[in-house]
Order: C-alpha cells, then structure tokens, then sequence
C-alpha cells in the first residue's frame, strides 16, 4: 500500500498534467505494487484539491462496464470517478456546443445514459428498484474521456494499467448534457439506443442493454461500493451508467451528432 506522501504526490501530478497537459508515466510502472486501493485514494486526494481549487462535486460516473473492458484491463467488477462543476457542457436543442479542445489531453468520446437522483442511494444494499425510485429523470450523456496518464508507457510501449486508469479518475475529463428527460419508470431503458455520427459518419452505435443488461445495475453497484469509504449518493447528483458504445477519439475541427432517437441529439464540436 502506498503511503499518504506518495498519494499526495501522484495526486498533484495529476493536478500539474491537467494543467500543462503533458500526460505522466505510468504510476503502476514506478510503484509494482500498487493496489486498486492505492489508484481509490490517489483520486481522491486529486478530488480534495479540485475542491479546494473551488471546484465541486456535481455526481460521479461508471465505467469498465462491459465484459470485453473488464477481461481487457484483468478486473472482474467497473470502475467509479468523480464528476465536477467543471466538467460539465450544456447543449441548447438544434445548436451545435463549442467544446474547447485545449482542455484535455487525447479526448475521446462515449455515449451513455445519466441518472439524475431525487433521492441519497446509501449502500450496502441499494439494488435496481431502489435506483429506479431515487431517480428524477433520465437523460441521454456524452462523457468525454481523457488521460492524464499516458496510454502506453513512453519507453517500454507497454499500455497502463487499470491502478493508473483508476488514479486518473477513470478517465473522466467532462460531460455533455441537453437532450430530452424521461421517467425511469415508464421507460424501457435497456432498449435505449443512440447513433454518434463523427464529421457526418456513423462511428458507433449501441443499446444501453449494453451496460449489464440494464444500466440501472451500474448505479447500485456504485452505491454499494462506495458505502465502506462512507460516501454515498447524494440526491440532485448526475451518475453515468456507462458507456454503450467505443470511445471515439476526438480532435479539434470534428462534429459529433449523438441521436438517441425519441429522447432526442445531442450536437457538439471541439473547436
């Protein structure tokens, strides 16, 4: 287990990578034995000086939701981040979002459903029924994805690990919002689908189905799992549920065209 000096200092240098964008070697190639713990506590010390910069926690997302991703990064369960004012991007219906490139890394972007709570989801024993009835609406979500850790391990080419996916705040770098709002309930979820279009081409396309049969499941996950750091979900959170489809790599000039059909698009580009 790494010490408490070690995390604040992996923590600021993921503090330090957002700000230069100059991504960090491979914390998992410095510390061998470093533990899924170890990557828990380096977010969140990151989290701690976000907030003292100001900034504040609006909800959280999941991700590693599939099996491939899972067998892919040697885990047998998701993995959580924080979601903070910063990060998020609201489109207005019919315009096309201004997202600033300059803000991250390598973005990519993932399509997924978010969960807005009307209600705390307090593990250990928070199940679908419980989110179901926590949740105030469901609206389609764009997660822009980022690595201030770098992919592949600048001398060795070997690709990170999941420690370091984890430190990183899975990933997550923003969020977009705006489309349409619908009720958990009279909503059949799982069969929830979008089509992202990049520069006028079909990049992706997938169900929400995808996120473990149904994309509730993720956030009960989340609410047990957070319960033994004593955290909980906190009612007028945002909680992505996970993607349903490849990230597609971003760069500055490109248009994307998330439809979700009946729940509405969402229409953005890096500029």
């Amino acid at each position: 287990m790494l010490t408490d000096e070690q995390i604040q200092t992996l923590a600021a240098e993921l503090a330090k990578s957002e700000k230069t964008r100059e991504p960090v070697e491979h914390f998992s190639k410095r510390f061998p034995g470093m533990t899924i713990e170890d990557g828990y506590r380096v977010s969140r010390a990151w989290v701690a000086m976000q907030l003292a910069a100001g900034r504040k926690v609006i909800g959280h997302k999941i991700g590693l939701t599939s099996r491939a991703m899972q067998q892919a990064s040697q885990i047998d369960e998701p993995d959580y981040g924080t979601l903070l004012d910063s990060m998020l991007f609201t489109c207005t219906p019919g315009q096309v979002l201004s997202i600033p490139t300059d803000r991250f890394l390598v973005p990519r972007v993932e399509v997924e459903l978010a969960f807005i709570l009307k209600k705390d989801l307090k593990g250990p024993d928070v199940g679908v029924e419980q989110v179901l009835d926590a949740t105030e609406y469901v609206t389609p979500a764009i997660e822009i994805i980022d690595a201030r850790i770098e992919q592949f391990d600048r001398h060795t080419k070997v690709m990170r690990k999941v420690y370091d996916t984890i430190s990183d705040n899975a990933a997550n770098a923003g969020i977009v919002v705006g489309a349409q709002r619908v009720d958990p309930r009279t909503t059949d979820l799982p069969w929830c689908g979008a089509i992202l279009r990049q520069n006028g081409n079909v990049e992706e396309t997938g169900l929400a189905a995808g996120v473990q049969g149904h994309p509730a499941v993720g956030i009960a996950w989340l609410a047990n799992k957070l319960a033994p750091w004593g955290e909980t979900l906190k009612a007028g959170q945002i909680v992505l549920a996970g993607s349903f489809t490849r990230p597609a790599v971003a760069k500055k000039g490109d248009e994307f065209d998330a439809d979700y059909g009946a729940l509405g698009k969402l229409q953005f580009k890096f500029v």
